[in-house]
């Protein structure tokens, strides 16, 4: 059985494989659009950097590994990674949502995606497990959930929503102010999003 490695370690070296041609540990930054191919189609796994890149590619695992998830994916923005897991769901579809949100979170659900896909959000205080349960409607198919949250920092328990929830509802935490590891959910369909990984100012 392989050894799992503690989280520190996994931070450094999750993802990362040594580079074929200079032997570096860590992966550099490939700033090319375009990759080599023998004929069309047939490459070694890079064909286009909008597609996929051996840097986003090493940072995608390395965030799969930190969180015991399966996949990860990496957006230039935390609303862009909201808007794609809002196509998750089908036109009309009812969602459950903590009622404290980043400002942003809130513009893209009553703002856009209530008008542009016809879903209905309900803002629930989601500290009392019992309210959530009296939120669910036939056609919930998705609870989102910021904890803490931004900008009361309410604490919402992940297990009790989890277990009051129905298998076909997709559970979402996403957090604007910590780590997801600080909250992580072991349920199959449910997805951690980190909107607060920024880049440096250089």
């Amino acid at each position: 059985m392989k050894r799992q490695h503690d989280f520190a370690t996994r931070a450094i070296h999750a993802g990362q494989e040594p580079d074929p041609t200079t032997g570096a540990i860590m992966t550099p930054i490939y700033a090319t659009s375009t990759y080599v191919q023998e004929s069309p189609g047939k490459h070694k796994g890079f064909d286009y950097s909008r597609s996929i890149n051996p840097t986003r590619l090493a940072y995608e695992k390395c965030i799969a590994d930190l969180e015991s998830g399966t996949r990860g994916f990496a957006f230039a923005s935390g609303l862009a990674a909201m808007s794609t897991t809002l196509e998750l769901i089908e036109s009309g579809s009812h969602v459950v949502v903590s009622d404290d949100l980043y400002g942003g979170t809130f513009r893209l659900f009553d703002k856009v995606r209530r008008h542009s896909a016809n879903l209905d959000f309900a803002y629930v205080d989601l500290t009392d497990a019992s309210r959530f349960e009296s939120a669910i409607k036939e056609n919930t198919r998705m609870v989102w959930i910021e904890t803490p949250s931004n900008p009361l920092l309410k604490i919402i328990d992940l297990e009790a929503i989890e277990r009051r929830s129905r298998a076909s509802t997709k559970l979402f935490r996403s957090p604007t102010t910590p780590s997801p590891r600080l909250g992580s959910s072991g349920r199959s369909n449910s997805v951690s999003i980190s909107s607060s990984i920024r880049r440096p100012n250089i």
